[in-house]
């Protein structure tokens, strides 16, 4: 019997507008910018984000290694969009080696004075499921406290 998948959300509700913050969303730059010192991600040479590799669902566009603290390699991912809305949503569903399956769902929607940033994360761990559950939610809110320092806190959406 296998155990249901760890599901995160996370909400942010950001000053600046919503194409600005998803322009840095789609840049290898920008997400490095929220992962880091947490973690960065690699890619292919000529690779500067997810638009620069041609989308086609469910089609890996790259993949990356995943470096602990920016330097020590702990993970992989073959980066995978199968839904994909520019300027407001993307379905991440990507082959990791920590994973028997992964999905993170981001979507920027614009709101007045600025925008309101969601991710959420359904995830299977190969590890035991307290620790990936953990390293998954302190990644992840070390995210969104970068975006609120990047692109200014308007006040927090609630997590639901």
């Amino acid at each position: 019997m296998t155990a249901a998948p760890v599901e995160l959300r996370y909400r942010s509700r950001l000053r600046t507008p919503a194409a600005d913050v998803w322009a840095a969303a789609m840049s290898l730059a920008g997400v490095n910018a929220e992962a880091m010192p947490i973690f960065r991600m690699t890619a292919p040479p000529g690779i500067r984000g997810m638009v620069d590799a041609e989308f086609v669902p469910g089609q890996m566009l790259f993949r990356s290694r995943v470096l602990a603290f920016g330097l020590i390699p702990y993970d992989w991912t073959e980066l995978t969009l199968v839904e994909f809305e520019p300027g407001r949503r993307f379905v991440e569903r990507s082959r990791m080696g920590s994973t028997h399956s992964w999905q993170h769902i981001r979507t920027v929607d614009p709101v007045d004075g600025g925008c309101v940033v969601t991710d959420e994360l359904r995830f299977e761990p190969k590890w035991p499921r307290p620790i990936a559950r953990l390293m998954i939610d302190i990644a992840f809110r070390n995210r969104h406290r970068q975006l609120k320092r990047r692109f200014g806190k308007y006040g927090d959406a609630p997590n639901a």
